[in-house]
């Protein structure tokens, strides 16, 4: 592990030298984020989050840099901590930090370093959340009640963490407003469908240089980030299988044109395998047993359990080795069964995440969001929002408007016959 680097205000990252770099592919990013820009650029003459401490647990990438420096313009006094141990780029990190934004993040880090980045990222007292997974919503809860009380709510990005938010609300021990991002029209219709659809193949291919036209992927989940990368394998040649746990979206994969079928059943024809879930165990024991020699295991949920990795250590042993960065073979029962990144996920441990064109309509949300909590906290109760439709809408019209793309409106006749009930 890296020496810890510190001044005043109090940081861990790899290299602060590397922070020339780290600028000029923020920059680079900053080009295909104009829905962003024109936010920072509001922020900037309202600051709207001033005073407000802020934490963002989210993947330190070219593109959440934009969106901290947006917060940063708006007035927050905030700090970033990584989502995930193998999703930082740690020039964009010092890149930060030289911007005055402390970060908590080395790529590669080990568990122990992330639970510790994260205490270090709560110790800010933040008023504000940006969640990517709801780590450090349920460390605050579980660990650090003390500080609820400060907390004005929060904001989650993924599927993975609005589920465990859920489930906290549920069990009546929420106790500040969360609102999904995640759940907005402008996130998950196109960061989940064509972000992720994108990024994973693009993970796949920079880990292994495979071809995929041809091969017989298994896609795991049927949401919208499964969507996505069956669309794409299918672009790229593939014959795609979907495995599927909810009904409905069984029944959609089918009239989609994919095949639908149990894991047990699909893992024997995989060449690859690519789990969407957000559950644990997707890819378990039984299904290692029956599984094609030489498969391809790469995971597209946020959290690194949706391959069962203990009990395939269990099952290959010594029979492990590392064939090429991301790529590590294990070997049992005279098979071989490739994971790429450590089981976790792919598009940020082999490749540098979603495209910047498709963040910036989520991080879009994110400033927004935070600015609404700002604004309408306390009038918010403990339990999980959907992003407001109105700010939803917002940000399709900023990014038409950066498309230069013009739509209808409605004349008035059109509006008041779609408003009533009555017909002249």
């Amino acid at each position: 592990m890296v020496a810890t680097q510190a001044n005043a205000r109090n940081f861990d990252i790899k290299d602060p030298s590397l922070a020339p770099e780290g600028r000029r592919r923020i920059d680079w990013a900053a080009r295909e984020m104009p829905v962003l820009a024109q936010i920072r650029e509001r922020f900037a003459d309202e600051r709207p989050l001033a005073g407000v401490r802020m934490l963002a647990c989210a993947h330190i990438t070219t593109e959440t840099a934009n969106l901290a420096l947006t917060l940063q313009a708006g007035g927050a006094d905030a700090v970033l901590c990584a989502s995930n141990p193998l999703s930082t780029q740690d020039d964009v990190a010092a890149a930060l930090v030289d911007a005055g934004i402390p970060v908590f993040a080395i790529k590669g880090e080990d568990d122990d370093t992330y639970n510790r980045h994260i205490q270090s990222a709560i110790a800010h007292k933040p008023h504000l959340v940006i969640d990517d997974g709801a780590d450090v919503v349920a460390t605050i809860h579980r660990d650090y009640p003390e500080l609820l009380s400060e907390i004005k709510g929060g904001t989650e990005e993924t599927t993975t963490g609005v589920i465990r938010e859920r489930a906290m609300e549920k069990a009546g021990v929420l106790k500040f407003p969360i609102v999904a991002v995640n759940d907005a029209d402008t996130k998950h219709f196109f960061d989940n469908r064509y972000g992720t659809g994108q990024s994973t193949i693009d993970g796949i291919l920079r880990a292994t240089n495979v071809l995929l036209a041809g091969k017989t992927v298994v896609v795991a989940g049927y949401g919208w980030c499964g969507k996505g990368i069956a669309m794409r394998m299918r672009g790229h040649g593939a014959q795609v299988i979907v495995t599927e746990v909810d009904p409905v979206r069984a029944l959609e994969a089918a009239m989609d044109g994919f095949r639908v079928m149990e894991m047990t059943d699909a893992a024997p024809l995989a060449d690859v395998v690519v789990t969407a879930t957000g559950n644990i165990d997707v890819v378990d024991r039984h299904h290692f047993e029956v599984i094609k020699d030489g498969v391809i295991l790469a995971n597209s949920g946020h959290f690194n359990s949706e391959i069962n990795l203990k009990a395939l250590g269990e099952m290959a042993g010594e029979g492990r080795r590392m064939l090429r960065p991301f790529v590590e073979e294990y070997s049992f029962n005279g098979k071989r069964v490739m994971v790429l990144g450590e089981g976790r996920l792919i598009n940020l441990a082999s490749a540098e995440g979603h495209p910047a064109s498709v963040m910036d309509m989520s991080f879009a949300n994110q400033a927004l969001g935070a600015e609404y909590i700002v604004n309408e906290g306390d009038t918010l109760e403990n339990r999980v929002y959907k992003m407001p439709e109105h700010i939803d809408r917002e940000i399709a019209a900023l990014k038409l408007k950066a498309m230069k793309i013009a739509i209808d409106t409605l004349t008035p006749a059109q509006d008041k016959y779609l408003n009533s009930w009555e017909t002249e």
